[in-house]
């Protein structure tokens, strides 16, 4: 999706895709990747997520990036995260104690911009993406990391053209298709969310399968 669509969209109140508590695959399966007290956790797409506050306080340095300012503000104001704000050359720096928030274009985010990343977390990034356009975010992201590092990746999969996404609906092979040449790709979990998702429901979507992988980057 075009940058504009998703500054529409936060301007518009347009956030279905927004969670009111941290996600419970985070939560179920997030001690899988095994990380220290102190780890430094990337989220690229955070949104106003409660994952990033979850993450906190498991004890890791947790670095958001987002695109709209309004959800970065909203974040802030919404959860009393008393950030300090830095303006950039071409982006918005948003520090609070184990919090880093950077509002920019994910795709201009550069690694020494970024600094080390012991981890991944990837919600809603990678099914925010049309098709087209996912090659280009998997190779940015891979190269945003070293060797070594592990990302929670949860994705949707539900029945091709039941809905225009985003969500946007991708399967095992595509996970293996943009990640399996540098990550060992691992599967530990996948489970129909249908019953527990009104929203996607009300849309006409008949099956929802979330699945949940652990990468590893070689």
């Amino acid at each position: 999706m075009q940058p504009q669509f998703w500054h529409d969209r936060w301007r518009l109140g347009q956030i279905g895709f927004h969670q009111a508590a941290a996600d419970s695959s985070l939560t179920r399966l997030w001690s899988t990747l095994d990380l220290p007290p102190g780890s430094r956790v990337f989220v690229p797409l955070c949104g106003k997520t409660l994952d990033l506050l979850w993450l906190r306080d498991q004890g890791h340095e947790v670095l958001g990036v987002e695109l709209s300012d309004l959800a970065v503000q909203a974040f802030c104001a919404e959860n009393g995260v008393p950030a300090r704000r830095r303006v950039l050359a071409d982006a918005d720096l948003y520090e609070a104690p184990g919090l880093t928030l950077l509002r920019a274009d994910l795709f201009a985010v550069t690694a020494g911009q970024l600094g080390h990343i012991d981890a991944v977390y990837d919600r809603a990034a990678l099914i925010a993406w049309e098709p087209s356009q996912r090659a280009a975010y998997a190779r940015h992201l891979t190269a945003l990391t070293r060797p070594g590092t592990p990302t929670l990746l949860i994705t949707l999969e539900y029945p091709a053209g039941q809905i225009a996404g985003p969500p946007f609906p991708v399967t095992a092979g595509e996970v293996e298709a943009l990640y399996g040449a540098q990550h060992r790709i691992e599967q530990l979990s996948r489970r129909d969310i249908l019953a527990a998702d009104a929203r996607m429901r009300q849309r006409g979507v008949t099956e929802l399968i979330e699945t949940v992988y652990r990468l590893v980057r070689r």
